[in-house]
């Protein structure tokens, strides 16, 4: 076969792929250096059972649509009674488009998938990727790695602005960890990913955020956040905490 050899400086793309979107909130700072969500990325999010991370980042996806981004929710594990529950508690997520996978169980989950994604989608936040390679590989009857597969094909053709509108989507992706505590995902899911981060209990009472990989970030940062009253997500430390290197 011919291998494709480039350079970049042959290489132009439009200089708006390069401007963050941003939530106007100090979490910008800890998605990229560039402060704000970058476009047609892939982010993973793990963390311990019970942190927070669905709220998290439906909070960052309500504050990206707020400030003009066209977003939307893709659930396979919530439906819309949850979710009525949510917005009871955080009324911000109550304007979110979302797609309930549940809402069409007798549909292939790929043609939903991309139908849905072709109309272009600034930022689309999946909780979770599990759930989803679930319902693919039980519709198509294959193997979870074989239905992985074809989910990061569909992520990458609109990472790529193949849709609709050119829009190079990036992809908020909640991820399971194994018992051990690794990422549950195959060695292609994780080389495609601009940033993998990670939400933990640091303690009963402080929940916190780092990326332990970001191609545009740092990864010496961490952020405190809180989930309490006011119906949006806290970030308790106004400047993020530079960790030991």
């Amino acid at each position: 076969m011919n291998s494709k050899i480039v350079k970049m400086r042959d290489i132009k793309f439009d200089e708006s792929l390069f401007i963050p979107m941003q939530t106007g909130k100090v979490v910008d700072n800890l998605l990229s250096g560039s402060g704000g969500l970058m476009k047609g990325c892939n982010f993973a999010f793990v963390g311990d059972p019970g942190v927070g991370k669905s709220t998290v980042l439906l909070d960052i996806l309500a504050d990206l649509q707020k400030n003009g981004s066209n977003v939307l929710f893709v659930s396979g594990e919530m439906n819309a009674i949850d979710m009525y529950g949510y917005v009871n508690r955080f009324p911000k997520f109550g304007n979110l488009p979302i797609l309930f996978m549940g809402d069409h169980l007798d549909s292939d989950p790929l043609q939903v998938l991309e139908s849905t994604f072709k109309k272009g989608f600034d930022t689309v936040l999946v909780d979770s990727m599990a759930e989803i390679v679930t319902v693919v590989s039980d519709y198509h009857r294959c193997t979870n790695k074989q239905a992985e597969t074809m989910i990061l094909n569909l992520y990458e053709k609109h990472n790529l602005a193949n849709n609709d509108t050119n829009t190079h989507t990036t992809f908020m992706i909640i991820q399971q960890v194994t018992k051990t505590g690794n990422f549950a995902g195959s060695n292609r899911f994780k080389h495609m990913l601009t940033g993998m981060c990670h939400m933990i209990f640091e303690s009963d009472d402080q929940r916190l955020m780092f990326f332990s990989k970001n191609r545009r970030g740092s990864k010496t940062r961490r952020l405190y956040f809180d989930l309490g009253a006011g119906g949006s997500v806290t970030w308790i430390h106004p400047d993020s905490v530079t960790t030991e290197a």
